[in-house]
């Protein structure tokens, strides 16, 4: 049986299920873009001279995902698995192939974790972020995170399409 990495967003909802939906689509199309690779073509770096690969994108997602929902919305201590001060690309620079399908499955768990957080909170409620004074409601976390996703679902495209050949919206 085939995984189904991403189901349409409604068309008629609230505005959480739609935000929700939207989200999740998004997650779900970077899953799918990552889907039925090798641990060595999700290292692959495909276009000179960035260190962009899918694996690294994950990465990446995983560090913004914990970042707006972990830290800044719940105020959990959850610091960067992936990148450090000496290494502040190392969600790109630093992946392996043996470490690829930990890095999709922690991903996953940063995922249910940032849905499990987003809950208890109302869009209208407001968190402030770490070194920012200005509050931030749920809502523009859901929209942020929607943009995040698309940007990098557009990288994720190309990437997929350098790697495999593999073509899809």
């Amino acid at each position: 049986m085939t995984e189904q990495f991403r189901v349409d967003p409604p068309t008629d909802a609230d505005e959480r299920t739609l935000l929700q939906g939207f989200l999740d689509y998004h997650r779900g199309t970077l899953l799918w873009k990552v889907s039925n690779l090798t641990d060595e073509q999700l290292v692959q770096r495909a276009v000179d001279p960035s260190s962009m690969s899918l694996i690294g994108l994950v990465r990446h997602l995983s560090e913004v995902e914990k970042y707006w929902f972990h830290r800044a919305l719940a105020g959990h201590d959850s610091p960067p698995k992936y990148w450090t001060a000496e290494h502040p690309d190392g969600d790109f620079d630093l992946v392996t192939p043996e470490q690829a399908a930990q890095d999709v499955a922690d991903y996953r768990e940063i995922v249910r974790l940032s849905d499990e957080l987003a809950a208890s909170h109302s869009l209208d409620s407001t968190f402030i972020r770490p070194r920012y004074d200005a509050p931030y409601s749920v809502r523009y976390l859901y929209l942020h995170m929607i943009e995040e996703y698309a940007r990098h679902n557009g990288h994720a495209d190309l990437l997929r399409e350098r790697v495999d050949g593999s073509t899809g919206e």
